[in-house]
Order: C-alpha cells, then structure tokens, then sequence
C-alpha cells in the first residue's frame, strides 16, 4: 500500500497548488462560483460527467466503470467563514473578512486529487459519485443539494465524508462508529415587560431581571433533566437590554445555543427550554416570544460502513497511525442530513500537533489546512473507492 500513497506524494504538488489557490480566493456559502468553476472544470477535463449548480453552487462528478451494480458517493465541502485572516503565509486571503478558516480548501483538494488519479488509473466497477458542497458552514448546503434531487439523481449505496483535526497527529485517521458530532439548534427569546424608572422598579415588569433568572435557570436542564451519561450543552451566547442605568427597559432578548448527542435528548432539550423559560417568564410578569430555529441533526456513523471505513485506513496507514473508536465532538456537521438518507461514515484526519498553523483551532484566523494531508486524504479516497467498488 506504500505504493499507492507514494503515488499521490508524487501527484500532490499540483494539488497543494490548487489548495493554495482557493485559500487564496475563498468564498462564503452559496457564493462559491470561482471554487465550483474550478472543481467542474477539472473534473470535465477528467472524463467525469459533472453538473453544475446543484444546491446553488454545488458540484457533483459521476464516473461511471466496468458493469458493477454498486454506488459509492464521496463529499466535500467547499465554503470559507466570514473571518479576517491572520496568517500572514504567501497564499493567504485576498478577501477582506474571508477565510478558509476550517480546511475546506484541503478537503476540496484532497477529493480533486482523489478524482484524478481514479480517472486515470482507478481499477473499480460500478458508478463512483464525487460530491463538492456548498454552504456546510451554518447555510445547510447539504440539504439544499439533497432538496434539489441529489440522490435522486446521483443514487449511493454508501456516502463517506473527511474533516481535518488540529491537535491530531498530521496524517492520523480517527474513526466513530455511531454518533459522532452533535446537533445544533437556536433559539432567539424575547422577554417583553413593562419599562418605567430605575427608581420606581415597582412600577415595571423587569425583563432584565426575568432574562437574569432564566440564564441561570437553564443551566438546570443539563444537570438536572438529562441522564447524566448523556452530552448536552445549553449556552446562552448573548443577552442584550437596555441603554440606561436608570432605566428599565421594555424588553429584552437572549440569543441561545443548544446541542445533543442523542435524538431524544434533543428533543426532550427543546421541550424543557421552552417550558423553563415560559414559566419563569409568567413568574416575573413578563411575556416570552421563543423563536426556535432547528439547526444540523445528530451526526450518526452506520455500524457496517464505518467497519470498512476502518478497514480501509488499516490496509493504508497500518494500527499505529489510526485511531478505531474515537471520542464523540461536539461541534456540528450537516453531512449528519446525507446520513440520514444513506448510510455511511465520517471520518477525521489529523492536522497537526505542536506550535503551527495546523494545530491551531479551526475558526481561528490563525489556522491553516496541514498540505501533507493531501496526499494521505487521496489516497484514502482512492483505496477506499477500489474497495467498495471492487
């Protein structure tokens, strides 16, 4: 298996070039036309049959082999964040305010490189389905693509999608056999009450405090409504009311972040939240307006597709550069909507340890997409689509 991935050692210089390039020029959700142009136009070039502008600025290249029944699909995300870069490498943004802050310039160039080399040398039969999404950062993108008839169109029996870690070890693969990255959902409360003086508060219904006693309130719901063994965040990320010291205002509103690992603990989060704050609400005399906003699902890994998933990473790198059950994360991944539909896996890539740009937190203006993981990230595509499509 050495070979293989000496192969695309070879082969990655063109890549890290393109990877390099779209860093250079990123672009936010449903506004990745120069990102897509270059992603279709390559594929073209390749033989693959390709559509454009599905989901918006979605791509999607089919490479049909042989008379094999089976069909694997592939995905990548696209988008940059809206984040000012502050790198400072040769190649960094030329957009004000825009940054491929999280590696979707990497894991765009790892499934181009994939897509090359299956082109050219791939030995498989069956239909392979190349899938560059736009829009994972909070836009959805994946489900847009989905509402648009991907896989009606572009039918999987099995769909895998890879993303970067910092604090991994460059090059180490982490796999998760069941949920693997939580929900997100949002919700906007406002808490409308009766203004006057500061110094006739008895005169008011008092948002402020009413917004006060449901910040800490809410705190209980994880510790006191949900199994303890179970992941749950509640985080109010932002309260804003009033302009005066001496005034009570008329309302005020609380901006929240709530995430789970589990389906029925999702659900149960939203059923106590909006309880706790009506209650607490109607305690203080004041009304409460919950704008609930449902965000990405529970992101959950099949059990049969993530055991090949860890055979595949085994054959390419051996035991002691993969990790076979890793930890749960609790950020959110709308790759969690494909699985959904069609099962399969998600699957991490090491960044980086130590004191570089790749150890550094994705959504930092400091990070940086690790280009050693190029060649590794093909490869594994590549092996991982002669296997399934054997």
């Amino acid at each position: 298996m050495s070979t293989l991935l000496e192969d695309l050692h070879a082969q990655a210089d063109a890549f890290i070039d393109i990877r390099r390039d779209i860093h250079r020029h990123p672009e936010l959700g449903f506004d990745e036309h120069r990102t897509s142009a270059l992603v279709a136009e390559r594929l073209e070039a390749w033989g693959y049959q390709v559509e454009r502008g599905l989901g918006g600025t979605g791509v999607v290249g089919r490479l049909v082999r042989g008379d094999g029944e089976r069909r694997l699909g592939l995905r990548a995300d696209m988008d940059a964040l809206p984040i000012d870069e502050a790198t400072g490498l040769a190649y960094a943004s030329s957009h004000t305010g825009v940054m491929h802050a999280c590696g979707h310039d990497g894991h765009t160039a790892m499934l181009l490189a994939a897509a090359h080399h299956l082109a050219e040398r791939g030995r498989f039969s069956g239909t392979l389905n190349l899938i560059f999404q736009p829009a994972e950062e909070g836009g959805g993108g994946a489900l847009r693509m989905m509402e648009q008839g991907l896989f009606d169109k572009y039918p999987c029996d099995a769909i895998f999608a890879m993303h970067n870690m910092p604090g991994l070890p460059q090059g180490r693969l982490a796999l998760r056999e069941g949920p693997a990255m939580a929900s997100s959902d949002y919700a906007t409360v406002t808490l409308t009450g009766v203004g006057g003086h500061g110094a006739m508060p008895h005169r008011t219904a008092d948002p402020i405090v009413a917004a006060a006693s449901i910040v800490m309130a809410l705190q209980t719901i994880v510790s006191r409504n949900i199994d303890p063994l179970q992941m749950a965040v509640v985080t109010v990320g932002a309260v804003h009311a009033g302009k005066a010291n001496n005034v009570i205002p008329q309302s005020a509103m609380l901006e929240l972040s709530v995430r789970a690992l589990d389906r029925e603990v999702r659900i149960r989060l939203e059923e106590r939240i909006k309880a706790l704050i009506a209650a607490q609400a109607e305690s203080f005399g004041v009304k409460a307006q919950i704008d609930w906003r449902p965000g990405y699902a529970v992101l959950v890994n099949t059990p049969e597709e993530t055991a090949f998933a860890r055979e595949v990473a085994l054959e390419l790198l051996g035991p002691e550069r993969v990790t076979l059950q890793g930890p749960a994360l609790p950020g959110s991944e709308d790759f969690a909507f494909m699985l959904e539909r069609v099962p399969g896996s998600y699957l991490l890539i090491g960044n980086g340890e130590g004191d570089n740009h790749g150890a550094c937190m994705v959504h930092n203006p400091g990070y940086d997409f690790n280009d050693g993981n190029v060649a590794i990230g093909a490869a594994y595509w590549v092996l991982l689509a002669e296997r399934f499509l054997r």
